[in-house]
């Protein structure tokens, strides 16, 4: 799947079942919940699980636990916006 496809398929009621576990976890963010993007990764133990972890925990705003996934999955705390972060990780995982 593509970048635009992706964003494309944000406005279905779900996402494709082709999507990594870590990839559904950020549709499931820009549908709006962060519970159940949350949910699908909680659990998961390898880096790119702990990278979009720590992104979803600065989106809920608990950086110091969002600094303890960046940590991790072995990245940088992410600096910029949080858009620009979701762009970031979806561009990298996708």
């Amino acid at each position: 799947m593509t970048i635009q496809e992706f964003k494309n398929s944000l406005t279905e009621n779900f996402p494709s079942k082709s999507l990594s576990v870590q990839i559904e976890a950020l549709w499931w963010d820009a549908k709006g919940d962060w519970k159940r993007a949350h949910d699908l990764i909680d659990h998961l133990d390898d880096a790119i699980s702990a990278h979009i972890h720590a992104y979803l925990h600065r989106v809920q705003g608990d950086l110091w636990n969002a600094r303890y996934w960046y940590n991790r999955a072995k990245q940088p705390e992410f600096k910029g916006s949080l858009d620009e972060e979701w762009e970031y990780l979806l561009e990298k995982y996708i």
